[in-house]
């Protein structure tokens, strides 16, 4: 029983240490890059790393898409 709980304890630290880490993916996915040029068409645009493309923000029912 000891056995048990103390594998599961080892098995459930291991996979907390494996999740989220706070970083972004694409640079102009953080709210503090926005104002940078790398951020701003036509740069971003070229390679589809503009916040716009990145983070989607919810549209009201009955928007098109754009």
């Amino acid at each position: 029983m000891l056995k048990r709980f103390l594998l599961s304890a080892v098995l459930a630290l291991s996979l907390t240490s494996c999740g989220y880490e706070g970083q972004f993916r694409y640079p102009c996915q953080d709210p503090k890059n926005w104002e940078t040029s790398e951020c701003k068409p036509p740069i971003c645009t070229a390679t589809q790393t503009c916040p716009v493309d990145l983070v989607k923000t919810p549209q009201p029912e009955g928007t098109p898409n754009e």
